[in-house]
């Protein structure tokens, strides 16, 4: 079973300790998609798969019978124009040998997972990795299900099986975790401007408040 911490600064995300696993974000998902408003689980995973780059996370793409289930969304791909997504027969990604090995090639426990349907291409690989000895976190609004039920029947049951749900900002925040962390704020900044929501347009007039102050000291 994991040995994750649940508790204290070590059950924090860091970008050192995590890779990130995209699962399926296709067009025969989405068109099933009813738990959520796909055009916001769009925004959010691309926000996710934005964030992951910016703090250097690796970041491994798979799609389930890409012949027949379509590509990999197109802003997901662009953010990792060079990365060829594994494209598995698998339901449950974590029984692909290749995806694991892609994984355990990081180095890394802390797996951060998002899939389409969270009832079955999430909560298959999140239930099996905890098992493994991983600690994994389920991004549950850059994931959706068939219906409301479903996604929270698998939430629910993903939480017992020891898997933490976390949200798409809650991910980038623990990422960032200091502002005095200079570097990737730039980067962070861009992902809330054009991923965030209320927050991106907030942050776009806070900036153009603070360029009219310095405007009129000069």
């Amino acid at each position: 079973m994991s040995n994750r911490n649940t508790a204290g600064l070590g059950a924090l995300l860091t970008p050192e300790e995590s890779v990130l696993v995209l699962i399926d974000h296709q067009p025969f998902q989405f068109a099933n998609l009813n738990s959520h408003e796909p055009a916001m689980v769009v925004n959010n995973v691309v926000g996710l798969a934005k964030a992951a780059k910016a703090y250097g996370v690796p970041t491994i793409l798979t799609t389930v019978l890409e012949d027949r289930g379509g590509l990999i969304i197109q802003g997901i791909q662009d953010v990792f124009p060079e990365q060829k997504p594994i494209d598995r027969t698998f339901i449950n990604t974590w029984q692909d040998e290749r995806v694991v090995d892609a994984v355990k090639a990081t180095g890394r426990k802390k797996l951060i997972l998002a899939g389409l349907w969270t009832e079955i291409c999430l909560a298959m690989p999140a239930i099996q990795a905890v098992g493994e000895g991983f600690e994994v976190y389920a991004v549950t609004d850059a994931s959706g299900g068939v219906s409301a039920e479903a996604h929270d029947m698998a939430v629910r049951r993903m939480v017992q099986a020891g898997v933490v749900p976390i949200t798409w900002l809650a991910v980038m925040g623990e990422w960032q975790r200091d502002w005095a962390r200079e570097e990737t704020i730039p980067a962070a900044a861009e992902v809330q401007a054009q991923h965030g929501g209320a927050s991106g347009v907030a942050f776009a007039w806070e900036t153009q408040l603070l360029a009219g102050r310095a405007r009129g000291a000069a």
